[in-house]
């Protein structure tokens, strides 16, 4: 079986009530091991030396070590290992906690100076983010900007989308979130629930459920002891009631010492907090604390990869990834400009809010004083904000100016003409600026809280100054090394420096295409509107997007959809609203005429979301209606659900059309993970795999997926970073997949 790579939700569960035993003891240093290890020594006074590691890389962990089982430190620590330790340093732990029922840990210190919080993400392509007492970044692994959250220095740090606690859920609601999936139970478990295949199983097993069960035919007393099954390992985790287990298997695959006297030891392939039914064939190993067994199971399993030959290549064997390198420092010397640029104009604004109060002193004042006596004479809040809308009706100029007052917040929020604000040539005069108030405070309080925080924003842009000429001497440090290196394989090879054209040029070219064998592929992430929905380009470039939820169906129809597109459904109940698009949404569209090609990939999209693949049915069929043919009123006396719509007219059908997605890593123009009909797909990827409906679960079929990636790139941690199971996953059908041979 696969060896576990992730702790889950369960295990984080497991191990936070014991990283909580740790709280009192004192941050000393804090290392940082390539890009994706961070090791935080502390002092406990009654445990000693305490190692919390935590890990997010194709490995992600948390836990404290065992000092034997720690690498020496590296030496010159990074700016992210330098910050936490100007930081932390001397800082008291105070407690650990998981994040809802995802796999985030937030770890709290506090100093007397200021407090820190590292976000541990295990998940996706992992993350460590360290934010100061307001929950503002101040520095992360990797920086992200996403549409639906933005992890970067000087930022409020924003988690995820929440998720269903398995754990946690009333009977009732857990029984609503069964009946509306149309799976069997154990794929509803482990996808609609946020258990994961595992747990799933553990669960189906200890009710005494059939995994297979599908849930139309499940009865009320089977969800009942589904649910009962889950609370028991809700009360075990929260009572700390744990019997950790480190599961072996022989390397021949069967369980146990195979007896053939090969000298090889047993390998490690899974760690839990308690034994599992799942598990009842496989030796094990008990442990007095999970902790010490998260420990003893990725020691060995490093040390395990290291005699597969899994670790690293020498240096004199591989190139290294110096363009990685290059190019990661020049994203964040970018990244560092612009939040430069945005401390400016933050600060900027701030002081021209300050002088439009004295420019506009009299008026400011009249508007303070008036909401001050109200207040004095105990007059409520919105009585205030009525008699402020009657003056403005009467044409009182300060009353005029009141475009909002929050009792709630003590503050009047007024909107000034700033007759400097449009001095451009073009401009027709000045702008209106507004500017919230202190109510109880007068005009020169108000104007100097706006002076202070520009001074406050101005530090914060001198702050990321400092840091971009640290990037700057990072950045120039890798390109050293990558020109000593360069100069050594010049003098190993007995090159005499004209190497740079004739035939070479033709090698350097192949080296730029081939990217499978690339040791080093630079990230290029673009940031597209339309990656929140489901979304290919087709063979032709025209781009296919479709609805996740109803809510989806909804928005594409009433905001995105232009009379020259084509709207696609499928014949079958539950499919997705797909538009094949003749432009983008902010751009004139003229009349397509497309080809057939691109119109049978669009329907082949729209049936594999259906469900038809969910049904595990090979084909289905589509049908396609211009966009005036769409409507969202019914027939009389008819009702239309959310994401459904009435279509009028005829339609151009696609029969038999077939359930086939493929799913790869692009790496030109840009690098993202990327899925759709095979013929779309298999052209723009370096690498690809095809799905068709199958017997594995959502998260399994992509967890496949990425392995398979993985190990035909030679940059593997590229893979990681930009086709993470999660990503792939997003490209999926929900239902069961298997891979097409």
């Amino acid at each position: 079986m696969d060896q576990k790579r992730e702790l889950s939700s369960i295990d984080l569960a497991a191990l936070v009530t014991e990283l909580n035993r740790y709280e009192g003891a004192k941050v000393d240093k804090a290392y940082r091991y390539d890009d994706d290890l961070l090791r935080l020594k502390l002092r406990d006074f009654d445990r000693g030396r305490v190692e919390l590691m935590i890990e997010v890389g194709d490995i992600k962990r948390a836990h404290a070590a065992d000092p034997d089982h720690v690498a020496d430190a590296p030496g010159r620590p990074p700016n992210f290992a330098k910050m936490l330790r100007n930081r932390m340093a001397g800082a008291d732990f105070v407690g650990v906690e998981q994040y809802e029922f995802d796999r985030i840990l937030t770890f709290e210190f506090e100093r007397e100076d200021q407090n820190t919080t590292l976000v541990a993400e295990l998940f996706g392509q992992g993350n460590v983010a360290a934010l100061d007492e307001t929950g503002e970044v101040i520095g992360a692994l990797s920086t992200v900007r996403l549409k639906s959250r933005t992890v970067a220095p000087g930022s409020q740090y924003e988690y995820p989308a929440s998720r269903l606690n398995p754990l946690d859920v009333s009977r009732s609601a857990f029984d609503r979130h069964m009946r509306e999936s149309d799976s069997d139970v154990v794929r509803t478990l482990a996808t609609q629930l946020n258990l994961g295949g595992l747990y799933a199983e553990e669960v189906c097993t200890r009710a005494g459920v059939p995994k297979e069960t599908p849930i139309e035919e499940a009865t009320d007393d089977q969800l009942g002891a589904l649910h009962d099954a889950l609370a028991r390992i809700d009360e075990r985790l929260r009572s700390g009631d744990v019997d950790p287990r480190v599961y072996e298997e022989s390397v021949d695959g069967e369980g146990g010492d195979d007896g053939d006297g090969d000298g090889r030891d047993p390998r490690v392939v899974d760690v839990t907090p308690f034994p599992l039914a799942e598990h009842e064939g496989l030796p094990s190993v008990g442990f007095d604390s999970f902790n010490a067994a998260v420990d003893e199971y990725f020691h060995r399993l490093e040390g395990e990869a290291t005699e597969e030959g899994e670790a690293p290549a020498d240096a004199s064997a591989s190139r290294p990834d110096f363009e990685e390198g290059i190019a990661k420092q020049e994203r964040i010397i970018e990244q560092q400009k612009g939040a430069i640029e945005g401390f400016e104009e933050q600060a900027q604004a701030e002081r021209e809010r300050a002088e439009l109060l004295y420019a506009h002193y009299d008026l400011v004042d009249e508007v303070l004083s008036t909401v001050q006596e109200a207040r004095a004479n105990e007059v409520p809040w919105d009585e205030i904000a009525e008699t402020l809308d009657a003056g403005a009706e009467r044409g009182i100029p300060a009353a005029e100016a009141v475009v909002d007052v929050d009792g709630g917040e003590g503050t009047v929020t007024v909107e000034l003409d700033d007759e400097n604000g449009g001095d451009g040539e073009d401009s027709g005069g000045g702008d209106t600026v507004r500017v919230e108030l202190d109510a109880s405070e007068g005009v020169e309080v108000n104007a100097d809280r706006l002076y202070r925080e520009a001074k406050r924003v101005e530090e914060k842009k001198a702050g990321a100054q400092e840091a971009i000429e640290s990037t700057r001497e990072e950045l120039e440090a890798v390109k050293e090394r990558k020109r000593e290196w360069e100069e050594q394989q010049a003098a190993d090879d007995g090159g005499d420096g004209d190497g740079g054209n004739g035939e070479d040029e033709g090698d350097d070219e192949e080296y730029e295409t081939d990217w499978l064998a690339r040791s080093s592929i630079p990230i290029r992430s673009p940031d597209d509107w339309f990656e929140r929905f489901r979304w290919f380009h087709t063979s032709t470039g025209y781009l296919v997007i479709g609805g996740r939820n109803a809510d989806q169906n909804e928005e594409l129809v009433k905001k995105y959809m232009n009379k020259h597109d084509r709207f696609f459904h499928t014949q079958a109940h539950g499919g997705p609203v797909t538009l094949l698009k003749a432009a983008g949404p902010s751009e004139s569209a003229d009349p397509v005429d497309f080809s057939e090609e691109t119109l049978r990939e669009a329907a082949q999209f729209a049936v594999s979301y259906s469900s038809d693949w969910k049904d595990g049915r090979g084909a289905g069929d589509a049908y396609m209606v211009e966009p005036d043919q769409v409507s969202k009123t019914p027939e009389s006396g008819e009702y239309i659900e959310k994401g459904s719509f009435v279509i009028r007219g005829d339609r151009t059908y696609f029969e038999d059309v077939p359930c086939r997605i493929a799913v790869g890593v692009q790496c030109e123009p840009v690098t993202r993970a990327i899925g759709g009909p095979p013929s779309a797909i298999v052209d723009r990827a370096a690498a690809h795999v095809t799905f068709e409906p199958g017997m594995y679960a959502q998260n399994d079929a992509a967890m496949m997926a990425y392995r398979n990636l993985k190990e035909r790139f030679n940059d593997q941690s590229f893979v990681r970073k930009v086709a993470s199971a999660d990503q792939l996953q997003e490209f999926l059908p929900p239902g069961g997949s298997d891979i097409v041979d």
